[in-house]
């Protein structure tokens, strides 16, 4: 049976799914975030981006990158809360590779876990230059469809990311990529998904749901069919099963959550956690993953454990998930911390009462 008449008959979509759901339904779930770095983007022309938006209205792209200390705290929330930081993502352009680097063992430190890195197509040497604080290389592929790809991304040919990844696997990297559905590819367009994904060997892929984003040529363009999310998902996860799978929606679209995850998704992403921690979009999220039957690693919902008055309740999962291999980081990183702690103390308590000043009151 082919792909679309696996999307065309209900009785053999449900057969895919129920069939991705055997693979991982004794699995935990996991919520990702990736932080970003900078709103500046040398590129800044992809059609769907938010960064696309902004490019002619920064000046100054200097001023465009995130505090350190906010970049930090919000590290430091994440792993309090118990989030895995999917990646730490800027636009082309937005640091050095050096000035990276120097990040990811700052964030590797706090998180006690090395970082993947979605920072665009990095060369050779510069991914010769990351160390233990660094575990993977993800590449923004977006649509493997050629033309479209063309058309949407003028400026970032996927070549190059396909010669990162295979260079970071070879020096023993993990690697991944992203995909966004809902920009005007196709059920046709899976055999080539499927074939890069062989190609590279990769060990993760991110399916982002579109959203659309105003200012762009996306902004009245619907977000996918949870249908046809899940579906990708689910060959996906029955052509690669031992591969991770990350799925990504936004608010609007959080009770496409439990379908991801009976589809195959190992981890979920793309949230505001900042604006929806403790209300009833985090629970929605949590009641999701319930009804899903997996078992949630972290809190969407405990202020508690936001506040740091309470540990996490880490009894529940697995000891090996919590025993990654902690990064060697070097004395002058560790001290640069010291020196940051008070100004990183204080931007995760400004969070922290962002969040609480945004809850909505029980009724």
């Amino acid at each position: 049976m082919s792909y679309r008449e696996i999307f065309s008959d209900t009785d053999a979509f449900l057969d895919i799914l129920k069939k991705a759901n055997r693979i991982t339904e004794s699995e935990y779930v996991t919520l990702e975030r990736a932080v970003f770095l900078s709103w500046w983007c040398d590129k800044g022309d992809c059609k769907f981006c938010f960064m696309s938006t902004q490019k002619d209205r920064i000046v100054e792209p200097l001023k465009a990158r995130r505090k350190l200390s906010g970049i930090l705290a919000e590290a430091a929330i994440c792993k309090r809360i118990g989030w895995n930081i999917e990646f730490l993502s800027g636009g082309y352009g937005s640091y050095s590779t050096e000035e990276i680097k120097n990040i990811a063992e700052i964030v590797a430190y706090i998180t006690e876990a090395p970082v993947w890195l979605n920072v665009g197509a990095l060369s050779s040497s510069d991914i010769g230059k990351f160390g233990g604080e660094v575990e993977g290389i993800v590449g923004a592929v977006e649509t493997v469809n050629k033309k479209l790809h063309r058309s949407i991304c003028p400026s970032k040919p996927v070549q190059p990311i396909v010669r990162m990844l295979k260079e970071a696997r070879e020096i023993g990297l993990k690697t991944g990529i992203t995909i966004i559905l809902g920009l005007g590819e196709g059920i046709e367009d899976l055999p080539a998904l499927f074939e890069l994904i062989k190609e590279l060997a990769l060990d993760r892929v991110t399916f982002y749901s579109l959203n659309p984003q105003e200012g762009t040529g996306y902004e009245n363009q619907p977000p996918p069919s949870s249908i046809y999310q899940a579906g990708v998902i689910a060959l996906t996860r029955i052509n690669f099963p031992d591969i991770e799978i990350i799925g990504g929606t936004w608010t609007d679209q959080l009770p496409n959550i439990g379908l991801i995850l009976l589809a195959g998704a190992n981890g979920i992403t793309k949230y505001p956690l900042f604006s929806m921690f403790g209300n009833r979009y985090g629970r929605k999220v949590e009641e999701e993953i319930k009804f899903a039957n997996r078992k949630l690693l972290g809190t969407f919902s405990d202020l508690d454990v936001l506040r740091g008055t309470k540990k996490l309740e880490k009894e529940r999962v697995p000891n090996h998930v919590f025993k990654k291999k902690k990064p060697s980081i070097a004395e002058e990183v560790v001290e640069r911390i010291s020196e940051m702690r008070k100004e990183i103390d204080t931007a995760i308590e400004e969070y922290i009462s962002t969040i609480c000043a945004q809850l909505t009151p029980e009724i």
